[in-house]
């Protein structure tokens, strides 16, 4: 689906089209329910659509050493790129972002979620990508992490922030597999390509631009 994606995404921009998707990125109320976590490093893990785009946004949040691309919601065996772009395996393809909750919180990672790294209204699908391996999806790996997680979607949707309902569903991460080395960093060492141009690198200017607190020129790598 993706290579599909990243052709049209080049016709388009070999048509004169705009230099960058439209992006719809708002900054989003804060949580109201987001305790400090204990001290020492924590770990999330998201999906929303293609991974080099979720994992480029989260390299550039303050506090976070580490995102991570990779597969999340299925079987071990199934956690490959060819197994998981049939849409059946039930991965998502997700991102593990290790963060200090000193510098950053968890309501802070979940607004530039929500607001930033994808759009949480659309249905399996992000983009010109659809099928179940792009869900929206929180994977919560504690019962605080799912109260956080629960409450904010709730405190969203009553405030009525999106114009469509968020379908962002929760689900227990029973295990993280990360993907293929060819897809770690992909954003920052494929800037010019097409489909980052056209999906990704949106992302990336709102960042800077809604959550210019959060925001840091120095990406942390995989590598």
């Amino acid at each position: 689906m993706r290579q599909a994606a990243v052709l049209v995404a080049a016709l388009m921009i070999l048509a004169a089209c705009p230099a960058s998707a439209a992006e719809h990125a708002i900054v989003l109320p804060a949580p109201a329910y987001d305790p400090p976590a204990a001290s020492g490093e924590q770990r999330l893990v998201v999906a929303g659509g293609c991974f080099w785009g979720v994992q480029g946004v989260f390299q550039r949040v303050k506090g976070v050493s580490r995102a991570v691309s990779g597969y999340a919601g299925g079987a071990k065996e199934a956690a490959r790129y060819d197994k998981v772009s049939q849409g059946d395996s039930g991965h998502a393809e997700s991102v593990e972002i290790t963060y200090d909750p000193q510098i950053v919180s968890l309501g802070d990672l979940l607004r530039v979620y929500f607001s930033v790294a994808h759009d949480p209204t659309q249905l399996n699908r992000q983009g010109p990508d659809a099928g179940a391996q792009y869900r929206s999806t929180i994977f919560v790996g504690n019962a605080e992490q799912e109260k956080i997680a629960r409450d904010y979607i709730e405190q969203l949707s009553n405030a009525k922030v999106f114009s469509a309902p968020i379908v962002t569903t929760l689900e227990p991460l029973k295990a993280f597999y990360p993907a293929e080395a060819y897809h770690q960093d992909y954003l920052v060492r494929h800037p010019a390509q097409p489909y980052i141009v056209y999906n990704d690198m949106p992302k990336i200017d709102n960042l800077k631009r809604l959550f210019p607190a959060l925001y840091r020129e120095s990406p942390a790598l995989t590598n």
